[in-house]
């Protein structure tokens, strides 16, 4: 594991009693509603986007005008780091490694939004960080802190569906520009204040500016996002993988995908997991999580008389009965028929609930109580790392069965520089953060 690098090394900052100074990267887009809720609760004392200019961006700054402000979130640590306490990442998914590790190594507490990362061998990484420098962390997954993840597995454990059997989930995903023919041409003037060589942070590629690809399109790109998987995977998968105890996948298979390239995930895709083997390593009757994307959605079930949500939802299949979730983050369960429904004699509320359906509100909270919230690196790296095989499937084109002890794909040599990529010089892990 890594050590903290000489220009970060700090003091622990000195907060007020009770406030914790935060420090949040990634201001604009989601990082706006992220920056907004870690204001609710502590002291918002730096703010940092490579764009500070986005019109997002400009919210924050002008709800938080005693804030520093940086456009290089290592220049913050550097000049910062003995005056926050935690810092929030809801930047694009690739940068989430650098600046999450980084923070660990200066023992502050992280949220980083989803997915963890955009490579299996970062999430594995951050996980050994975790340990090592024993912060409290979490992954921004609002579903993980609501009530229907709990029924699930409250119902599950009584009995309401059986043996669990199958998942089938949709999305309406990419609702950006995504496929073989999408292209990033480049634009002549950089737009003023935007730090591009902060944005392109790891990616060893020289890849010039372009709106077509900055801000928000960049999801699209298996090297700064990861689809549509990566965007709601983490979402969907997270009730039946939490609720249902789930370890890593025995294969994963992609179905059916549209064209794609080296650079773009496909438009749509289908792919199938199988689970065989719990979180403690114990064999278990099989499990399948079906995923599609691109509005690829499963036909309606005669038994349901409420319609499928367009946009996102899962399907829940047992030896014995069946439960639908509308929307992304099993926000409510309800069995099907209506009678099984009717019929079900509830059990007792067994596992404590999150106040608020906050992950940053949970965080916080469990900074002050010195325990771990819910989406947890311990948790949150293994279901990216789930998420993220997906994705692995769907490039090499072929079924995978995975070895996550050693992070390789059998037989399949090809697919290691996609597990750990090549680091752009001068962002090698090696060279941020060895003192």
């Amino acid at each position: 594991m890594v050590a903290a690098p000489a220009f970060l090394r700090a003091q622990q900052s000195q907060s007020p009693a009770g406030k914790l100074n935060i420090a949040c990267i990634g201001v604009g887009g989601k990082g706006r509603g992220d920056t907004a809720e870690a204001g609710k609760y502590g002291n918002i004392v730096a703010l940092c986007d490579v764009d500070l200019a986005d019109p997002k961006a400009q919210e924050s700054i002008a709800a938080f005008p005693k804030a520093k402000l940086y456009t290089d979130w290592r220049k913050l640590f550097d000049e910062m780091a003995g005056e926050i306490d935690a810092v929030t990442i809801s930047t694009p998914d690739h940068s989430h490694y650098p600046i999450a590790m980084a923070a660990m190594a200066l023992g502050k507490h992280v949220c980083v939004q989803k997915p963890l990362t955009n490579s299996i061998w970062e999430a594995r990484q951050l996980l050994l960080a975790s340990r090592k420098y024993g912060v409290i962390t979490q992954m921004g997954i609002q579903g993980h802190t609501y009530e229907g993840i709990r029924l699930l597995r409250e119902w599950t454990e009584a009995g309401a569906i059986g043996i669990p059997q199958k998942v089938r989930y949709w999305t309406n995903r990419p609702i950006w520009p995504q496929g073989a023919d999408v292209t990033w041409p480049p634009f002549e003037n950089l737009p003023e204040g935007l730090n591009w060589d902060v944005w392109k942070g790891t990616v060893n590629l020289d890849q010039p500016y372009s709106p077509d690809l900055h801000p928000k399109k960049w999801r699209a790109s298996w090297e700064y996002g990861c689809g549509a998987l990566g965007d709601i995977g983490c979402h969907l998968f997270d009730a039946a993988f939490w609720a249902w105890g789930l370890g890593m996948p025995d294969s994963v298979v992609c179905e059916a995908a549209t064209p794609f390239t080296d650079r773009i995930a496909p438009s749509h895709s289908v792919v199938r997991y199988t689970f065989t083997k719990n979180r403690k390593g114990e064999s278990i009757d099989p499990v399948e999580f079906h995923w599609s994307d691109g509005d690829l959605r499963p036909p309606q079930p005669a038994e349901l008389k409420q319609s499928l949500d367009p946009q996102f939802g899962q399907l829940i299949y047992g030896s014995e009965g069946q439960i639908y979730s509308a929307g992304g983050y099993c926000q409510s369960v309800r069995l099907f028929p209506e009678a099984d429904m009717r019929a079900f004699d509830r059990p007792p509320k067994k596992y404590e609930r999150v106040k608020g359906g906050s992950p940053i509100k949970e965080w916080v909270e469990c900074i002050h109580a010195g325990k771990q919230p819910g989406a947890n690196f311990e948790y949150a790296a293994p279901l990216t790392e789930v998420v993220l095989l997906g994705n692995l499937a769907i490039r090499l084109g072929q079924p995978i069965q995975w070895d996550s002890a050693n992070l390789k794909v059998a037989d399949i040599p090809e697919a290691d520089p996609m597990i750990k990529r090549t680091y752009r010089k001068g962002w090698e892990p090696e060279k941020i953060f060895k003192g």
